[in-house]
């Protein structure tokens, strides 16, 4: 059975280091490049389960790299980065990474959220059924299938977790769902004490969806809500 595959890109060689000891002692085959140009080329050339990215690298920053990356290809980024300042969360999911840690880091921490990440970009969840693959809400319609985001006929670009976060709370209209349940059910995790995370993809989703922003309700104290007026 062929291995999973990790591309690791940092120029601190004692990072990179650590993260290959304890991912390949999980089973996975880790290759690593220095900067995001290579890490970009590299991409080009092959397949990669999962991307674990620096911020601060030469030649290239993990930012435009991970834009880079999506152009050609869809495989799940995980940020790594001594830079943890909201702004720099914010921008990285904006971006489309699909979590975003601080260092210094617990190893055992981060090789969970890679494995977790992975079940999830696999498709493990299903497919859907045809069914129930159109979600209207007034001028607000979501395409399951498709995974299309439509507000009056005008197709809005979202990232993967700005889509998955918008159908969760969608398909659980009228239920005030806790942080927690939301960074469970959306990322696959608890909280590790990052449920801020979940803020910051709210606040982004909402600037996406224009006048329907306020279908997302916030519940003061425990988290959200999706509601339709009228």
């Amino acid at each position: 059975m062929q291995r999973q595959k990790i591309l690791v890109v940092d120029d601190e060689p004692d990072i990179c280091q650590l993260i290959r000891r304890y991912a390949e002692h999980d089973g996975f085959e880790t290759i690593g490049v220095s900067d995001g140009t290579e890490a970009v080329e590299l991409c080009r050339k092959q397949d990669f389960d999962i991307i674990i990215m620096d911020i601060m690298m030469p030649e290239m920053d993990g930012f435009t790299a991970c834009k880079k990356i999506r152009e050609i290809k869809d495989i799940p980024v995980l940020m790594l980065s001594a830079r943890g300042a909201e702004y720099d969360k914010l921008y990285g999911f904006e971006v489309g990474v699909d979590d975003y840690m601080v260092k210094p880091f617990s190893p055992k921490e981060l090789m969970a959220r890679v494995n977790v990440i992975i079940k999830r970009h696999s498709g493990s969840s299903g497919i859907p059924d045809k069914k129930d693959s159109i979600l209207e809400f007034g001028g607000l319609k979501i395409d399951t299938l498709g995974h299309d985001v439509w507000l009056d006929d005008v197709k809005t670009d979202l990232t993967t977790k700005e889509y998955d976060l918008l159908l969760y709370l969608a398909r659980h209209k009228g239920i005030v769902l806790s942080r927690d349940q939301i960074l469970n059910a959306v990322w696959g995790y608890d909280s590790f004490g990052y449920d801020r995370t979940v803020d910051w993809q709210v606040k982004l989703l909402r600037s996406k969806l224009g006048k329907y922003r306020d279908m997302i309700q916030t519940i003061r104290g425990v988290g959200y809500k999706f509601e339709v007026s009228g």
